[in-house]
């Protein structure tokens, strides 16, 4: 077992942990987008950003990709990490004005508005990638990309094409945390999808 500290608090997780599994194991609240535990960590939302210090060194780090190791000294609360959970809030406030989900997660937070420039009204995907790495490692399947770079990157089907591979599992629907693949699946796949009566993914 591998012993360090939360917080102050005396924590063990176990070889191969990161971060942010030992928090939730001791159940310290860190906020995630783009984590599940269905399928690999990415590090892309940066909302499960901590802060590591030892004496007067310290840097942030984002907690699900980061592996637990003996004796770092790990903060979840500090200025330096509220700083950054504010930004990265206001930033998702712009970009997915239409994600109640992501309104919700905000308040919960303390933050309600945002200083950036308003996006699409309507707009509520996140680019997490959660619907693409579910669909390749728990599927098994290439059905869903994400295409374009920085502030352009959005979700869609392999080539721009509608996906034949497609099965309609609705594992993608079940783990996007803002719900906007409702809307964006109808372009992935070659034909529109029929109301999901059975979900691969539990959350």
């Amino acid at each position: 077992m591998i012993t360090f500290t939360i917080n102050d608090i005396k924590v063990k997780a176990r070889q191969g942990w990161t971060v942010l599994e030992t928090a939730r194991e001791y159940g310290i609240d860190i906020p995630t987008l783009c984590y599940h535990e269905a399928v690999s960590p990415s590090g892309a939302c940066r909302l499960c950003m901590v802060e590591l210090k030892e004496g007067e060194w310290s840097k942030l780090v984002a907690s699900c990709i980061y592996p637990a190791a003996e004796g770092i000294a790990v903060y979840t609360e500090t200025e330096k990490v509220q700083n950054v959970r504010r930004w990265i809030f206001e930033m998702l406030l712009a970009t997915c004005p239409g994600s109640s989900e992501i309104k919700e997660m905000a308040r919960r937070y303390g933050v309600a508005s945002t200083r950036f420039p308003i996006g699409k009204p309507d707009e509520s995907c996140a680019v997490c990638g959660l619907c693409m790495r579910v669909c390749e490692e728990v599927v098994g399947l290439s059905a869903i990309t994400i295409m374009d770079r920085g502030v352009h990157k959005k979700v869609g089907a392999p080539f721009i094409r509608p996906s034949e591979v497609c099965v309609a599992c609705g594992s993608c629907v079940t783990i996007c945390p803002t719900g906007a693949m409702r809307s964006i699946i109808d372009r992935v796949r070659t034909q529109p999808v029929l109301p999901l009566t059975q979900l691969s993914v539990s959350v």
